[in-house]
């Protein structure tokens, strides 16, 4: 749990702007290393705060007892009491054949989305790219890809119909995540955002070149709980699922 280099949070910057919506209230959050953008019915940042700070403890009291959950990039084989969102990462990074740490961002943003709709019944939880929505209603998530000529040029349209839905993105060439391959982005949509999270690290690590972007969609849906993904490489790009793709300057704002 790193904090994100001054590129990465330069990115997400641009990232949160194409996600707006008008009706809801927009906070930013910052614990320790966790720096939230969040969207509420109404200022919820104190309520988000403590839950970060909670969930990051479970999960540093948990690398405390067991060192190894932090660095392995094998599937964590979980058989310890643990608090949830430990048995949700590990379950994340089973399923999609990865270490749990690659479904760290999403937990957290998946744990905080939840508490937050105890306030709120639409919400929207952004973690370095991660990001949760509880929606009534459809909203245009940009896709940001590096230095390809399709990065910023084109969005996914989601309705989440007021159930939660998250949409997460791996890179091999942007940001400090760990990546085996070379996609500008790999985008998952999942109803789990944790699951979402390791599936885009797993497939991102599968798209060595443009030319196996058809192999890396494949794993992807063989993945249970993947409904859609988009993979760039490049000015190529790859997608399935029930995904409605639009040009950005196309779109209006929620």
């Amino acid at each position: 749990m790193k904090p994100p280099s001054q590129r990465r949070i330069v990115e997400e910057r641009t990232y949160r702007r194409l996600a707006m919506v008008d009706r809801l209230t927009s906070f930013h959050v910052s614990a320790q290393e966790t720096d939230l953008m969040v969207m509420a019915q109404k200022d919820l940042r104190d309520i988000c705060r403590e839950e970060v700070l909670a969930q990051r403890g479970y999960i540093e009291h948990y690398i405390m007892r067991f060192p190894a959950f932090r660095t392995t990039l094998a599937p964590w084989i979980d058989a310890s009491p643990a608090p949830e969102i430990i048995h949700m990462m590990a379950a994340a990074g089973r399923a999609c054949g990865v270490g749990p740490m690659a479904a760290v961002a999403g937990a957290i943003a998946e744990t905080v989305g939840q508490a937050l709709r105890c306030y709120s019944r639409e919400v929207i939880v952004e973690n370095g790219g991660d990001v949760f929505l509880a929606l009534d209603s459809a909203v245009t998530i940009g896709l940001y890809a590096g230095k390809s000529p399709l990065s910023m040029r084109i969005g996914l349209q989601l309705d989440p119909g007021g159930k939660p839905l998250a949409v997460c993105t791996s890179s091999g060439t942007v940001g400090h995540s760990l990546s085996r391959g070379k996609a500008d982005a790999v985008c998952i949509v999942a109803r789990q955002c944790a699951l979402a999270d390791a599936a885009a690290t797993a497939v991102a690590n599968r798209v060595a070149s443009r030319d196996v972007i058809p192999e890396a969609i494949r794993y992807a849906r063989s993945i249970d709980g993947v409904e859609g993904v988009v993979a760039i490489c490049g000015d190529r790009m790859g997608l399935w699922g029930d995904l409605h793709v639009v040009k950005l300057n196309d779109t209006k704002k929620a």
